[in-house]
Formats: structure tokens, C-alpha cells, sequence
């Protein structure tokens, strides 16, 4: 091998190559000229210069295009997958419950919200396409989202054409009910993902039937049944075609479009209203003929919004303890709201008895007398043929007493609980401690403070009769029209005060009532039920002694389904011999008593006057053959919330139930029972209650028979077989046997507080002959 360097050679077998021309176009054989400058060499395209590079080639385009739909597609996969259907926004499902008058009439709706949901079947037909025709023609054939739509205002809204709607009912309901109204990309989003979902899971009507209950259309009204009522005051039943296309209008601009509140804005309201009407007839839900008959609807005025001011709220809360406490409702169901609930309040009758109270009560108040602002006044009225309570007054305003005087029980019944014993008594054939039978003319000794005697001697117990006025011998019928404690006390020890207390039970006084004490007090009113208590138990009186137990519900439903309101049988709690003559001596007390003042009702009327201890309260029951009212005037501290009498209160030295309670009661039952037939009542008596006291020999003994007992005016009787243990001495000649000179008081109307400590001063006497009273009965035979 030579030791010079090898020469490079491009060719094997050329070793004397020449070298490649660097500056010839690449791939251009030796001694060829390059290619012009912008053209590829060969069969190459020329290459893209100046704003053709900007151009993307149509491969670009097309793997661009297929990206984006890859992109799209796997995005809407992956939406669809991870955007679910969410609980309903708790707005949306809020409702207020609604309470209502045996009419319809809506008395008071609670809640924030104002809205009940109604099923679609609810919604006249009309109505339903009117709401179609304003808001989505195609509803039932589109699908859930409209995406040329969407697009269109979307545009519209980028090129200042105004803010549009592209949603569909579907996308509006969803955003109703499981969204809200914030308007944000991320919320279209779902919107638009939840309208598909649901769209493929539920019904049409059942997209449109939550539209309808959740849309807003103004004045506070969420929903169609709302809105009903808020502008025409109806149910969404009883909406007319022309009334429905102006609801449907107000979607649009549900404020603007209220032609009571925007006057100035009629013009636009009506072009919409003809807007929707248009569309119906063009989409053949309404003939041209009937279109061309329809007026404008105006609304009604609007309805400011009372709350539960007045008596509304003490309606609403006694209707909800009716509720929960009869196990309708629980309190935590009843809360969600939705209820539709129809008392059996009347309302004709309701302002008849809230003006009686203002009549006789309220309006004789004073800011000058301190007593007058302790007055309080609770009233209650049932039918007694169903006990259906038809009115209540539960205070002067429920946004200033927030306690409902009607139900409240902490007030003493006082002598209104006489009838119950006398009722009892006559129930149980009862009979004195030396064996006569109780009727309306059984002689009893009414001297004050007598000791009450039991089947073993006395009881320690003797009651005060008020102003401590001794009446002597006395028959019931008497002694209940000047309500005399000392023979109410000894008839409830001879009845048995056990019997007593069990029969006012089936009257309808609650077992559970505080102070029902089976003891001869019970007779006085020492109970603390509650003027409805009362109500319902007079109204078992009224009734012939059959008792329907009282209530103030008449239906109740939600979503338009009924719920089971329980059972409300008829029974008869006493006998009927013994609830009517029970009511004819309550008869006298009008006649002849102390309730004269409820002859103003222009009715035959039975009732009782009443006061508590202390003159804390004032009553008067009372009722006519067809209705049961009860009415009671109360002292309470409106700072302390302490009980007070009612000494000078309404200008009076002293309020007793003969006076203002008597009188609301008599303007109240006569307006209530206006345009009625007078009704009078029918009685059964017991054997004796008619008989006339006829005093002879024989009947000084205790006897079995049925004749009342009467005394002998000047022979002495021999004693019975078996004498009381405690013979009294007979009355002085000097007694006083009947009641004051001074104008009669509710006699015993005051609890056994006073029994002890009396409040007044006895001793006045009226003249004997002028007096109708029997003789005094002989020592040995004095109950």
C-alpha cells in the first residue's frame, strides 16, 4: 500500500469524480439548474407564500373540524354522564298552606312563599293552551332543548336586538325547580344538560304540570293556582279562556303586564294577551268565532297582603292544633305547606260575631281608664246539629294578643258549669240526702254559707253565695236563674261530684281539663275550660244531649288528593230527658234571670251567666234550638300577662255575664241567624219537672216516689228513717229569704276563692211577701 493519501472519489470506478455543485436544487442531476425560486423541484406543488399561508389547506380544516367534533362529542358524553338531576331547589318546592271558609273564600294563607301546587287535570284545558300558545307552540313535539333557539337569541342578544329567550318550557321548568334564576354559563350548562335527562325520564305533562307550579306570574304568586287567586280571586279551575290568556301573558313580564299596578303598560298587556289568543286559534285550540267575542279581562284589584292580622291568626293556629292534635297532620308535615284546607267557618257568621264584640265589648274601651286595657274577649259558636264550629273570636288582633282567647284554658268557667250538675242529675235519677228526686222544683236550702252535707255528715266545705245573700228554701229552677252557689254546692255532693265530673266529660268538656276536681266546688266553676270547651258542650245541651264532637276542619288536601279526616259519629251523652230540662230551666234564666239581656237575639234562647273568682272573667253560654255561642269577657295585664279583675272595666263598677257577654251574645246570634226561620225549642221533660209546688204532709218524708218535694207551711214532720248525721237548726224567723233590694247580681258566679273570702256585703233583705219563695223547711228534712 502506498504511503500517499487516498483521493475521495464519489464513483467506485471513478477515482477522478468531479464534485456535486452545491448550489444546484437539491435532487437536480450534475450541471442542471436549480428550480426557480417558489416552486418545489420535480413534480412538487409550489410552495404557499404571502397571506395564502394564513389559509388553512383543506386537510387543516377538516382534521380541525373533526377535533372540534371530537371535542364536542366527547364533552357532551362526558355532561351528559357527570351532570345528574339534582334534588328540587327548596324555593321551588315551598308552599303556602291555605286556609279557607266553608265557602272558598280564602281566609289566610302561611308561609313565605305564596304558592299551591294543583295537578295538570286541574287546569281547564284552555288555559293549559293559552299557556302553550304564549310560550312554546311546539312543547309536545320539540325536543328538550331547542338549539336553533338558543343560537338565535344568543345572537340576537350579541348584536343589541334586545335580551331574548331560547329556552324551551322543559329548560325553564329546570330552571325553576332544580336550579335557579342567577344567569351564569355554568348554570346554562346544566340547565341544558338536566333539560335532556329529564326530558327522556319523565312525561311531557309532567314537565308542563311543574312549569305551571312553579313559574312566577307577579303579585306574589308562584304557580298558576296562586295566580288564579291573586288576580282574579278564584280557583285555577274556574279560569275562563280569556282570563287564562292574560295569566299566560304575565309570564312574559309577569309586573309590567298587571294592568291594575302599571296602568300606563295596558297597551302592551293586551297586544300580548291578543298575542297568545292569536296563537290558539292558529294552532286550532280556539275557533275565530268564540276569539272574536272575548273582551279584555281586567284583573281585580290587588289585595294587600294582611298576613295573619286580625282574627286570621288565631284562625290559622286553632286549625292547626286541630290538626296535629286529632293526628291529621304532624306539625313537621304540615310545615312543608301545600295544605288546602276548608274549616267549617262561616263567613257571614264570622262578622257577625267580631262585630257583635266590637259593638258591645271594644268599642266601649277608653285609653283613659287603666282597666280597659286588661279586657280581653274569647267567642266561640257551633252548630249543635253537627258541631261545626261556624265563627270564633280570638282576641282584638293576633299581631298584638298573640293568645287565642276561644281556645285558651286558664280562665274559670264559673257558674256556666251549673247546668252540668243539674244534668247530671237528672241523667242519674239522683236524689237528695233525704231521698227526694232532683228535678226543676226540688227545694234546696240557698242560705249562704251553708255546710254542705254528704251521706256522712258535713263536708267542711260551705260555699259563699255572692254578696253573701241568703235565699232560704228555694226550688233549682229558682236558684239557677239567681245562680245560687249553697244549693249547687250540696246538688253536686248528692249527685256524687265523681258523677258530676264524668258527665260534663260527655258533654265534651276535656277530661284533661285543669281544676276538673271531683269535689262539691266543682259545681262553682272552678274549671278553667276554654270558651270552645264550653261551646261544644252547650252545643251537646242544644242537641238534645247527643254529642258530635266539634271541629273546625271540613277538608283538607294537597297536589288535589284528599286526606282522611277522621270518623265524626253522632252519640248520645246524656239522655234526652235530661238535656231538656236541663234547657228549660236555662230557658227561665233568660226569661226570668240573670241572662234577660239575651232576649235581644230575637230567638227562644237557653243560657247561663258566669263569673270567675275575683271577677277575672265574665261569661254567658247560651244557644237557640240551631246554634251554641259562648262568650267570654277576661282580665289579663297585656305587660305582665297575670290575670286582673275586671273592676271598672267598660265604665262599669263590675263586668258580670249578664251584661256585656250576654249582650254580644244576643246581637251575635241575631244577625247570625237573620233571614233564617225562628226555631223553637222541642222538649222532653223529665217525670215532676212541670209539676206545681204544692206543699202537703206527706211529702215532707223521704220518699221513692216521683213527686218533687215540698215543705209544709206549719206542721212539723216526723223525721225520716235515716236522718243526715248533722241536724241543723231550722232558720231563724229573722233570716233573710231572698235577695237584696238592690238590683239582682249574677248571684254565685264567683269560684270558691270567693267561697272563703267574699267580696261583697250581705244582709240587706227584701220584703218576705214580696218574695215568692217557699216556707223554710223543717230542720230534720233540710238537705
Amino acid at each position: 500500500m502506498s504511503d500517499e493519501p487516498q483521493q475521495q472519489s464519489g464513483d467506485p470506478g471513478n477515482g477522478n469524480r468531479t464534485p456535486r455543485d452545491l448550489s444546484a436544487g437539491a435532487g437536480a442531476p450534475a450541471g442542471q439548474a436549480a428550480a426557480p425560486e417558489g416552486k418545489k423541484g420535480g413534480t412538487g406543488r409550489p410552495r404557499r407564500t404571502g397571506w395564502r399561508r394564513a389559509v388553512p389547506t383543506w386537510r387543516a380544516a377538516l382534521a380541525t373540524l373533526l377535533v372540534i367534533a371530537l371535542i364536542l362529542i366527547g364533552g357532551f358524553i362526558a355532561g351528559y354522564q357527570l351532570v345528574g338531576i339534582p334534588p328540587a331547589n327548596p324555593t321551588a318546592t315551598a308552599q303556602s298552606n291555605v286556609y279557607l271558609y266553608k265557602d272558598g273564600t280564602v281566609i289566610a294563607r302561611d308561609g313565605d312563599v305564596n304558592r299551591q301546587n294543583v295537578q295538570l287535570a286541574q287546569v281547564p284545558l284552555p288555559v293549559q293552551h293559552a299557556v302553550l300558545a304564549a310560550e312554546d307552540r311546539n312543547f309536545y313535539s320539540e325536543r328538550a332543548v331547542d338549539i336553533k333557539a338558543m343560537f338565535r337569541a344568543g345572537w340576537n342578544t350579541l348584536t343589541g336586538k334586545g335580551r331574548q329567550g331560547g329556552s324551551t318550557i322543559t329548560q325553564q321548568f329546570v330552571k325553576n325547580y332544580y336550579l335557579g334564576q342567577e344567569q351564569t354559563v355554568i348554570r346554562k350548562i346544566k340547565e341544558f344538560f338536566i333539560a335532556i335527562k329529564l326530558n327522556r325520564e319523565v312525561s311531557k305533562d309532567h314537565i308542563f304540570e311543574g312549569y305551571l307550579n312553579t313559574s312566577y306570574f307577579g303579585r306574589n304568586a308562584y304557580g298558576i293556582q296562586a295566580a288564579a287567586q291573586a288576580y282574579y280571586g278564584k280557583d285555577i279551575g274556574d279560569i275562563t279562556t280569556a282570563e287564562g290568556a292574560y295569566l299566560a301573558s304575565l309570564l312574559n313580564a309577569p309586573s309590567a303586564y298587571d294592568v291594575v299596578v302599571h296602568p300606563e303598560n295596558k297597551a302592551a298587556a293586551v297586544a300580548r294577551w291578543h298575542y297568545v289568543l292569536d296563537g290558539m286559534v292558529k294552532e286550532n285550540w280556539l275557533s275565530a268565532s268564540e276569539r272574536a267575542t272575548m273582551q279584555f279581562p281586567v284583573p281585580d284589584k290587588v289585595k294587600r297582603s294582611t298576613g295573619l292580622s286580625g282574627q286570621r291568626g288565631y284562625i290559622v293556629q286553632a286549625v292547626k292544633d286541630y290538626l296535629t292534635t286529632h293526628q291529621i297532620i304532624d306539625e313537621k308535615t304540615l310545615a312543608t305547606g301545600g295544605y288546602r284546607i276548608t274549616t267549617t267557618l262561616e263567613k257571614k257568621k264570622q262578622n257577625a260575631l267580631v262585630e257583635a264584640v266590637d259593638d258591645n265589648v271594644m268599642s266601649q274601651t277608653s285609653d283613659d281608664r287603666t282597666a280597659d286595657r286588661n279586657v280581653r274577649v274569647g267567642g266561640a259558636s257551633i252548630d249543635p246539629t253537627n258541631g261545626r264550629v261556624v265563627a270564633m273570636y280570638g282576641g282584638i288582633d293576633y299581631t298584638k294578643q298573640y293568645v287565642n282567647n276561644a281556645t285558651r284554658r286558664d280562665y274559670q268557667v264559673g257558674s256556666t258549669f251549673k247546668p252540668f250538675v243539674f244534668t247530671s242529675a237528672v241523667a242519674n235519677g239522683s236524689r237528695t240526702q233525704d231521698g227526694r228526686r232532683i228535678t226543676p222544683n226540688t227545694v234546696y236550702d240557698g242560705t249562704n254559707r251553708r255546710m254542705v252535707q254528704g251521706p256522712n255528715g258535713p263536708t267542711g266545705y260551705a260555699p259563699a253565695n255572692e254578696d253573701d245573700v241568703s235565699y232560704g228554701p228555694i226550688t233549682v229552677r229558682m236558684a239557677t236563674d239567681k245562680s245560687v252557689n249553697a244549693v249547687y254546692a250540696q246538688m253536686a255532693e248528692d249527685v256524687g261530684p265523681d258523677i258530676v265530673k264524668q258527665t260534663a266529660i260527655d258533654l265534651g268538656i276535656p277530661k284533661n281539663t285543669p281544676d276538673l276536681t271531683a269535689s262539691p266546688s266543682i259545681a262553682l266553676g272552678t274549671a278553667t275550660a276554654s270558651v270552645l270547651d264550653m261551646t261544644g258542650a252547650y252545643a251537646t245541651l242544644a242537641n238534645h244531649g247527643r254529642r258530635t264532637a266539634y271541629t273546625l276542619v271540613d277538608k283538607v288536601s294537597k297536589d288535589g288528593q284528599d286526606l282522611t279526616l277522621p270518623d265524626r259519629s253522632t252519640e248520645q251523652a246524656v239522655s234526652r230527658e235530661a238535656a231538656d230540662t236541663t234547657t228549660a230551666i236555662l230557658q227561665s234564666v233568660v226569661e226570668n234571670g240573670s241572662g234577660t239581656a239575651a232576649q235581644g237575639a230575637g230567638r227562644p234562647a237557653a243560657g247561663k251567666t258566669g263569673t270567675a273568682e275575683e271577677d277575672k272573667a265574665a261569661w254567658f253560654a247560651g244557644y237557640t234550638p240551631d246554634l251554641a255561642t259562648v262568650i267570654a269577657v277576661m282580665g289579663q295585664d297585656p305587660d305582665t300577662g297575670v290575670q286582673e279583675p275586671l273592676y271598672g272595666a267598660l265604665g262599669l263598677s263590675r263586668v258580670n255575664g249578664g251584661g256585656a257577654p250576654a249582650q254580644t251574645w244576643a246581637q251575635y246570634t241575631g244577625a247570625a241567624l237573620q233571614g233564617t226561620s225562628v226555631q223553637n225549642f222541642d222538649l222532653t221533660l223529665e217525670r215532676g219537672a212541670e209539676e206545681p209546688y204544692l206543699p202537703t204532709d206527706e211529702a215532707t218524708e223521704p220518699t221513692d216516689t216521683d213527686t218533687p218535694f215540698a215543705p209544709p207551711s206549719d206542721t212539723q214532720p216526723s223525721s225520716p228513717a235515716n236522718p243526715p248525721t248533722d241536724i241543723e237548726p231550722a232558720i231563724p224567723p229573722d233570716t233573710p229569704t231572698g235577695p237584696p233590694d238592690s238590683e239582682f247580681t249574677d248571684g254565685g258566679d264567683n269560684g270558691d276563692f270567693d267561697d272563703f273570702f267574699p267580696r261583697g256585703v250581705g244582709g240587706a233583705r227584701r220584703d218576705p211577701a214580696s218574695t215568692p219563695v217557699p216556707n223554710p223547711l223543717p230542720a230534720p228534712n233540710r238537705p
